[in-house]
Order: C-alpha cells, then sequence, then structure tokens
C-alpha cells in the first residue's frame, strides 16, 4: 500500500478531526470543565502573582501535562467501554492505570503550584 500524499486538505482536515475532538471532550465530561476552571484560576494567579518567564513556562506545562492526561484517560475509558461494556477485572486494571496516571499529573502540576506561589504569598 502506498502512503498518501501530501495535501493541505488533509492537514485542515485532521485539525478539523482535532477540534471535533476537543469539543466532544468538553461537552460530555465534567472533569474538563474542572480543569477548565483550575487553569483559568491559576493562569489569573500567575498574572496577580507576576510570575517569572521560567515559572509561568513550567505553570503552562504542568497545565498542558494534566490536560493532556486527561484527554488520554478519557479516550482509554471510551475505547475500554466499546471494547467491552460489561465490567471486567482486566478493563476495570486498564482503566484505573489511566486514571492514576492523571492523579500523578495533577499532583505534578499541584506541587509546581505549591512551589512557585507560596514563596509569593509569604
Amino acid at each position: 500500500m502506498q502512503p498518501k500524499k501530501f495535501s493541505w486538505h488533509g492537514r485542515l482536515k485532521s485539525f478539523l478531526f482535532a477540534f471535533e475532538g476537543l469539543a466532544f471532550f468538553f461537552r460530555r465530561e465534567h472533569n474538563a470543565w474542572i480543569h477548565g476552571v483550575a487553569t483559568v484560576l491559576v493562569l489569573l494567579a500567575a498574572m496577580i502573582a507576576q510570575v517569572s518567564r521560567l515559572e509561568i513556562i513550567a505553570i503552562l506545562l504542568v497545565i498542558g501535562l494534566v490536560w493532556i492526561s486527561e484527554m488520554f484517560n478519557t479516550a482509554i475509558e471510551k475505547m475500554m467501554d466499546h471494547f467491552s461494556p460489561q465490567r471486567h477485572p482486566d478493563i476495570k486494571a486498564i482503566k484505573d492505570i489511566a486514571a492514576g496516571a492523571v492523579l500523578i499529573a495533577a499532583c505534578s502540576a499541584f506541587i509546581t503550584g505549591l512551589i512557585i506561589f507560596i514563596p509569593k504569598i509569604l
């Protein structure tokens, strides 16, 4: 099978699919709204605290890490529900591991926030 040739139309379609995925995520996932509110609050706090460029880079990286992990977790959950709608211990383990990844990302973001914001508060 020959690889597809590059086309701008194809690239545009891939961006549209990505935006459809984002729209689905925001319409259907409550955690998206929780992360959205947290993101806005942290970015407002960063502006008020006048964090440095390196600090805002760290904040943006951990925010991105949380969003990405939450979206992968959602994709894994949807995929597992599709393959096995009934309860199964292996499917539970897969979903729990994906949720654990989100927890690690969120804890990393929280600790990063503490390191940046506590000295500014004190």
